[in-house]
């Protein structure tokens, strides 16, 4: 380690020594994780938006993926910083890596991850951490993401699923003001949300099998089957570009190939097999109908090519464990997908008639 800037992976064990060290003698409310890829022309604003919080009781840490663009010289320069770090990978190791990283690090309380590509508002963070001391079985608590340019529109309000199988951006597209009541959600968006660490430490970090997309659903559907409870605080407001670091706001190959891949890992991982055999028929139809919307738009090759890597992985995916005593959870779950199955078929009739 030298002046908060960290790099390669050789030295991860070392770091995280020292973090632990660290912990014991200065923990704090919060950890802030911005994972960066390329982010040359968000990545300032995005960090100096976090500096410029009310709430100052927090760490940055900066998790550069193999940046070859002007962003790693933008995170050096805060390098010497009090409450900074910066860890420079060789290779883009996808976000779940990049992020799990920062987590092992955190010494916060909670830890929230940012996107490089997002702005937030002064009093954000401190909405954040109120909501969740304000419920003790909170996991997590998502931000209001308002797309960055139309400040009208939201981009997003918190996840779901359908019984298709099908993880869908609760508000996306239509007016945020429609969404400004704090209520629990099944998802958090990874993109700006709190998570509380202790939480993280029983329940395990994100599944990297993943790399990229779902990874912040898998993860809070293990919370929802614990019994614990994702927020949405829309007091807490960040800016989004939406898909700035992956140029993938509606499709391409990279985003094919992560949602052929995570379409399949996402209900297999997360429901006990009676749920899989109920839910059998729509999962199947669900992604049917998925590969022929990717295929209809040209990507049907790396669509295939993900589905081909879950097939791979399905052997060695570690799913939790059933247990008996989380039966009223599983229930609850089978419930919103069913009921989010109707919320998404009225938000397609919404964007449809072209309602805001």
């Amino acid at each position: 380690m030298q002046n908060g800037s960290l790099r390669g992976s050789a030295l991860l064990p070392s770091v995280y020594h020292a973090a632990e060290h660290l912990a014991k003698e200065k923990a704090m409310k919060a950890t802030v994780v911005i994972p960066n890829l390329n982010g040359a022309g968000w990545l300032r604003d995005s960090i100096e938006s976090v500096w410029a919080q009310t709430e100052q009781d927090f760490e940055l840490i900066v998790i550069d993926n193999g940046s070859e663009d002007e962003s790693l010289a933008i995170a050096r320069e805060y390098v010497g910083r009090e409450r900074y770090t910066l860890v420079e990978n060789e290779t883009n190791t996808g976000f779940s890596a990049a992020v799990n990283t920062g987590i092992r690090m955190a010494r916060g309380e909670y830890v929230v991850l940012f996107n490089n590509d997002a702005f937030a508002e002064p009093d954000w963070l401190a909405h954040l951490i109120a909501a969740a001391r304000a419920e003790p079985r909170a996991f997590a608590v998502q931000s209001l993401m308002i797309r960055h340019f139309e400040r009208e529109i939201c981009d997003d309000a918190g996840d779901y699923v359908t019984v298709f199988g099908w993880a869908c951006k609760r508000g996306d597209g239509r007016c945020w003001r429609r969404y400004t009541k704090p209520r629990r959600i099944f998802s958090a968006c990874g993109g700006a949300s709190l998570y509380r660490k202790s939480v993280l430490d029983e329940i395990g970090l994100f599944d990297e099998s993943f790399f990229a997309y779902f990874e912040d659903v898998d993860i809070s559907w293990r919370a929802n089957s614990l019994g614990y409870k994702n927020l949405y605080c829309p007091a807490a407001r960040c800016y989004h570009i939406c898909g700035a670091t992956t140029g993938a706001v509606r499709y391409n190959d990279f985003k094919s190939v992560q949602s052929g891949r995570n379409s399949i890992l996402l209900p297999y991982k997360n429901m006990p097999l009676g749920m899989l055999a109920l839910n059998l028929l729509p999962l199947t139809l669900g992604y049917l109908l998925k590969i022929l919307v990717f295929s209809l738009r040209g990507f049907a090759e790396p669509y295939w090519q993900g589905a081909k890597e879950a097939l791979r992985i399905l052997p060695t995916l570690q799913k939790p464990k059933f247990r008996w005593r989380n039966l009223p959870h599983y229930a609850l779950i089978e419930l919103w997908l069913c009921v989010d199955t109707f919320r998404y078929i009225g938000y397609r009739a919404a964007r449809f008639l072209k309602w805001k």
